[in-house]
């Protein structure tokens, strides 16, 4: 498996000074909210640290926009992410990557990610913005996705919907689980 690049920083600290800007929240104020340290979140807006999918996923609650908007680069007219590329974020609790494909426009709010698991450790994940919804379908290996009280498990060419409003997982069956995420935010 090739190294990941690194998560796009720059990025990050643009979206994260634009999107607490547009909050009118303090940088103490925010990583309350984010439950991260100030210290934290202040290394991630001057474009230093290493974010995990974790500390993304709080701070886009915290903002009340999706993770997306957070690890999304500007847009061109047209825009090919090639196998390996894009901007790549890793879990600190399982072998779990996401790789941002696209970010809905902001009135259709629709992300495309592509996920790479392995077994091992779960990712679980926390509720994500209110009335979100999860699309899941499995490209190769097998796993079990979907709301902590009630996950399904998939193969390849299964799909699954769930909300992401609640807390949920993701768990690689078998190894090199690949697999599509669409992500829909009201």
């Amino acid at each position: 498996m090739a190294i990941d690049p690194a998560p796009p920083l720059a990025t990050i600290a643009a979206a994260l000074r634009r999107e607490r800007d547009r909050t009118g929240l303090s940088l103490t104020e925010l990583a309350r909210r984010a439950g991260i340290a100030k210290s934290t979140l202040s290394q991630l807006e001057s474009g230093a640290g290493n974010p995990s999918v974790e500390t993304l996923w709080a701070l886009g609650v915290a903002l009340g926009v999706p993770f997306s908007r957070l690890v999304e680069p500007p847009v061109a007219t047209v825009r090919v992410v090639r196998a390996g590329e894009g901007p790549r974020i890793r879990s600190e609790h399982a072998d779990f990557s996401a790789t941002l494909l696209a970010a809905g426009a902001p009135h259709t709010r629709r992300d495309v990610y592509v996920m790479e698991l392995e077994p091992g450790a779960v990712r679980l994940a926390e509720a994500h913005t209110p009335r979100s919804v999860e699309h899941v379908v499995v490209a190769a290996g097998r796993m079990r996705v979907g709301p902590e009280t009630d996950p399904v498990e998939l193969g390849p060419g299964d799909y699954a919907t769930f909300p992401g409003d609640t807390p949920h997982r993701y768990e690689a069956l078998a190894p090199g689980t690949f697999a599509v995420l669409v992500m829909e935010h009201p």
